[in-house]
């Protein structure tokens, strides 16, 4: 499956009135190689196990398989992971028709708060609400796994 999405920073937190969903996660990394990331994520109760191929040149899209796995099987996993745990909560916004996932980052990584829009495709039009600020698409550093090993607060 391919995945097309676009990444901004945030201006204001008005989007944690808005949001109606949001979820614990912490996520490691078996592999952080840009041709294929291994991650495995717990969220909230449910575990997951994901591969993601190398993005395109403009970073809006790459392949992405996941599959659900057990909680204890995703506890047990995380332990093997490379070293730089990610924990954020992740706070879902409807507009419109899209979801916009929020993410706050904690530990290392506090402060950082990015959001992604998940598209049909890369063209998509869509509107950005009031709290939406630069797009950071295809900067690498925002990528999940490079913050696990050069964490926002070391920038």
């Amino acid at each position: 499956m391919i995945e097309i999405e676009r990444k901004f920073l945030i201006t204001s937190e008005v989007f944690k009135q808005e949001a109606f969903k949001e979820t614990r996660i912490i996520q490691g990394f078996l592999n952080t190689d840009k041709a294929r990331t291994v991650r495995i994520r717990l969220k909230g109760d449910v575990g997951y196990i994901s591969v993601k191929g190398k993005s395109t040149d403009n970073g809006l899209s790459r392949f992405e398989w996941e599959k659900e796995i057990s909680k204890s099987e995703a506890e047990a996993l995380l332990k093997l992971c490379e070293k730089g745990v990610i924990d954020k909560i992740r706070y879902e916004v409807k507009q419109d028709h899209h979801i916009f996932e929020v993410d706050e980052f904690f530990g290392d990584n506090q402060g950082l708060i990015v959001a992604e829009v998940e598209l049909k495709h890369e063209n998509e039009a869509f509107n950005k609400p009031d709290w939406l600020g630069e797009e950071v698409t295809g900067q690498v550093k925002y990528y999940n796994s490079k913050l696990s090993k050069q964490p926002y607060m070391s920038w």
